[in-house]
């Protein structure tokens, strides 16, 4: 009798359990920053795309080779690059202010040649250690500048971009 009682007293702590977690309210995971600020970006290269007429590009898209490059251009930015940053890998990074990108970049980071400097030598650490036969904290140690502006820049674009994203009319586009 004591085992009968026993079970059923297990029975009844273990469907109080699963009760309670049934009970409890599921949370939704919170968005990647990196995908919230990819988002953002995607929709206003979009937007700037689509005033100037063109089509952003998609997967599975088959544009002309012509209307490609008006695009490229556009999104890219065209002529020769306005910034561009060295690495002591012996690389240069180069990229241009104008096109919708650029602009895309200035408005989340709020600083669009500071974001590019600043990302640019703190996604080149590794490479940097590894040409350098150092350690990645050596590398890191000497850029404290660098990092600190890539930390307070993308906490800038997240924050820009999660508002953007938040504000968006019923044709989404964000509202003014």
């Amino acid at each position: 009798m004591s085992s009968s009682r026993t079970r059923g007293s297990w029975l009844l702590v273990a469907a109080l359990f699963l009760a309670a977690g049934c009970a409890a309210p599921a949370r939704s995971p919170r968005p990647d920053p990196d995908d919230v600020i990819k988002a953002a970006t995607q929709q206003l290269t979009d937007g700037c795309l689509s005033r100037q007429g063109l089509v952003p590009p998609r997967p599975g898209q088959s544009p002309t080779p012509e209307q490609q490059q008006k695009v490229s251009a556009a999104l890219f930015g065209s002529g020769p690059a306005q910034l561009s940053v060295s690495l002591p890998t012996g690389y240069v990074v180069r990229t241009h202010t104008d096109g919708c990108l650029a602009a895309a970049q200035q408005r989340l980071y709020g600083d669009q040649p500071g974001w590019f400097r600043a990302s640019v030598i703190v996604n080149n650490v590794k490479p940097e250690a590894d040409h350098n036969h150092q350690s990645l904290a050596e590398v890191r140690a000497r850029h404290p500048a660098e990092i600190a502006d890539f930390d307070r820049l993308r906490a800038h674009a997240l924050s820009q971009a999660t508002a953007l994203l938040s504000n968006r009319t019923t044709t989404g586009e964000p509202s003014p």
